[in-house]
């Protein structure tokens, strides 16, 4: 039994209307035999294998119908069968290759022939393949030809290269432009071949076939044909066509693909090296990426390509490219293209093909060293869509420190109203400050908090939860007659301030608070030292009780926060303690590894001897009738000082932390 004949021979059409993809050339030639209007040359152009040979054939079987003029051929006369698919041939009909017989020789030979008549049909048709093979001097011998010829004689040229068909034999045919059949059209024709030869056919191997013949019918049937002699009982597969046409499985595409989305060099490196081992052509994996980014770009940049057909692929992948495209800015994706397109030009002689595939890897995955304005958009991109990542994040409470489970509650001190004085609450506080509050664990980071602006001198203060572990005056435990415990630092990661930077800049943040308020600045230029940084908690440590008490009562903790948040664009927590062995001014370089020394004893509250005048004109000065005239206190620069009913002795005990001794009175 003889082996069947190959696919596009055995499909070979054998009508206008059996040609696919090429309506805008079998239309017109329908009209002219219908109508007969037939010219006497030809010129037939475009890639191989799109139907130029089989269209000059089909024209000249309806030239020599017996039911001419006709736009088809019937198939049943003699000329029609003789020229059929299989059939023996019409000597009328004869076909030229022009790559053997393009001398000036043969073009004589043909003139000399071509005068007598056809043996049994109406025309004599020559069709010449290929005919850019034809020599200038060839061509010069049939140009009398072609230009006059006799009334029973028919030119049909087919050629890919029209351009090397001389000028002069151009103007005297009609030129039909042949294209490549679109892969919708070339895709529902190969269901219709496998279904005749009842083959199955993997929807997901079809997209390959069609992409590996290229748009030209006869390389996609030939492929088709290879597939088909190699499957088994389940048909063509999916599998069985990526390792008879050695494409790069989609597993490893989506692979690669995610980890240049993350950013992820090993993976990306890892598939290489499985390209590599698995002996796939590098070129060929190049070719295959270049082509999933094309259908990334188009999916980013139309969301509902695939509803609208600009892609043909199936639903399950489908849905993989929408994910994958939202993982990538526009910039970043055309980039990538970009990329991989211009390394498949280095690829072509490449002595090291593997080298190459990695480097353009690499420049896939830093767009940073990029100085091109692809680069630079790619990179915005990046920083576009983390920051629409943590927008997307849910707004939550900010975090606390966690206080003591056996402490009692505290009820909150009511708002100051701003009337008449009430009882004293708390200097305002921004949510992530406290007062007086012993070192904490340092909180999550959270969104920097906008903080007031510095043209508010004595903001509503919001109600603050104080902690269990403060007494009732913010003291901290062990402020009065105990030395606080040495602070310990912890190594920063790197990219983060430390304790030192803070010392460094010290100056200038007490440039900045004496520009928003002189007496928060006199305040920590003589009374308070930098003592510690834990997380996002600034410790600050002052000289006495009393100190600490009007650091805090003042609000002067606002005016550091900010400017903390000019010079450092940090927002940290103040915490304020007592440390009779700070030394203001005076940056803190002890070594952090060299164990603390124990500090000394917190000395007694000296003794102070107040003269007369002196208790009259503090007791004047906090007069109930002072401390209400609104004019008096919105000129000056001092704290807000609490309206209680305290006499010199306490006023004096509370801000200086002194131990009042009456004189005799005529000392």
């Amino acid at each position: 039994m003889d082996a069947p004949l190959a696919l596009y021979r055995r499909y070979r059409p054998e009508t206008f209307a059996e040609v696919i993809g090429q309506e805008h050339v079998t239309d017109p030639l329908r009209h002219a035999l219908a109508a007969n209007k037939v010219n006497h040359a030809y010129l037939f152009s475009g890639p191989r294998g799109c139907g130029k040979t089989t269209s000059a054939r089909i024209l000249a079987r309806a030239l020599n119908c017996e039911k001419a003029p006709i736009s088809d051929p019937c198939g049943e006369c003699q000329s029609c069968r003789d020229l059929a698919r299989g059939g023996p041939g019409s000597i009328d009909v004869i076909e030229i290759d022009a790559a053997s017989h393009g001398g000036v020789d043969d073009a004589r030979d043909l003139r000399e022939r071509a005068f007598f008549a056809p043996v049994s049909s109406r025309y004599k048709v020559y069709i010449i393949d290929e005919a850019h093979m034809v020599s200038p001097q060839g061509f010069n011998a049939l140009l009398k030809l072609v230009e006059e010829p006799p009334p029973h004689l028919k030119f049909i040229f087919a050629t890919t290269e029209p351009d090397k068909v001389i000028g002069t034999i151009r103007s005297r045919t009609h030129h039909y432009p042949f294209r490549l059949v679109p892969p919708k059209a070339l895709g529902d024709y190969l269901m219709q071949l496998c279904a005749a030869e009842g083959v199955a056919l993997a929807p997901t191997a079809l997209p390959l076939v069609v992409r590996a013949g290229q748009g030209s019918v006869r390389d996609t049937l030939s492929v088709l044909d290879q597939l088909l002699g190699g499957a088994g009982p389940e048909g063509v597969t999916y599998e069985l066509a990526v390792a008879l046409l050695g494409y790069t499985p989609d597993s490893l595409l989506d692979e690669a693909i995610d980890a240049f989305a993350a950013a992820d060099g090993s993976t990306v490196f890892g598939v290489v090296d499985k390209v590599i081992e698995s002996g796939q052509d590098p070129r060929r994996f190049a070719e295959d990426l270049l082509q999933r980014l094309r259908d990334l770009v188009i999916v980013a940049a139309v969301p509902d390509a695939l509803d609208k057909g600009l892609l043909d692929v199936p639903g399950d992948r489908a849905e993989r490219l929408v994910t994958q495209s939202n993982g990538f800015g526009p910039s970043e994706l055309t980039r990538a293209a970009d990329i991989v397109n211009a390394a498949l030009m280095e690829f072509r002689g490449a002595t090291a093909p593997r080298l190459l595939l990695e480097l353009m890897c690499a420049r896939i995955l830093v767009p940073g060293a990029d100085n091109s304005t692809q680069g630079f958009q790619a990179r915005l991109d990046r920083v576009e869509r983390r920051l629409s990542m943590d927008h997307e994040r849910p707004a939550g409470p900010l975090p606390t420190a966690p206080a003591p489970a056996a402490a009692p509650p505290v009820e909150p001190a009511p708002p100051v109203q701003p009337a008449p004085p009430v009882e004293p609450v708390e200097a305002p506080a921004p949510p992530t400050s406290s007062r007086g509050e012993a070192p904490v664990e340092p909180p999550v980071p959270v969104e920097p908090v906008e903080t007031p602006t510095p043209s508010v001198e004595a903001p509503v203060p919001p109600v603050e939860t104080p902690t269990p572990s403060t007494s009732s005056r913010g003291e901290v435990p062990g402020s009065r007659g105990e030395a606080p415990a040495a602070p310990v630092e912890t190594p920063a990661p790197a990219g983060q301030l430390t304790i030192a930077d803070v010392r460094r800049l010290w100056p200038e943040i007490l440039d900045k608070i004496r520009d928003m308020r002189r007496f928060a600045w006199i305040m920590l230029s003589q009374n308070a030292q930098v003592m510690a940084l834990d997380g996002q908690v600034l410790t600050i440590a002052l000289v006495n009780t009393g100190a600490r008490d009007s650091f805090l009562s003042s609000g002067s903790d606002d005016y550091v926060q900010r400017a903390l948040h000019e010079v450092l664009g940090v927002t940290w927590r103040i915490e304020a303690i007592v440390d009779p062995g700070a030394q203001p001014g005076v940056p803190d370089d002890r070594d952090d590894e060299r164990p603390p020394a124990p500090a000394p004893a917190a000395p007694s509250a000296p003794a102070v001897a107040v003269p007369d005048s002196v208790r009259a004109a503090l007791r004047e000065s906090h007069s109930p009738e002072r401390r209400e005239d609104p004019d008096a206190s919105a000129d000056r620069d001092d704290p807000v000082v609490e309206v209680e009913e305290l006499d010199a002795e306490a006023l004096l005990s509370r801000e200086l932390g002194a131990e009042i001794i009456d004189t005799p009175r005529g000392d």
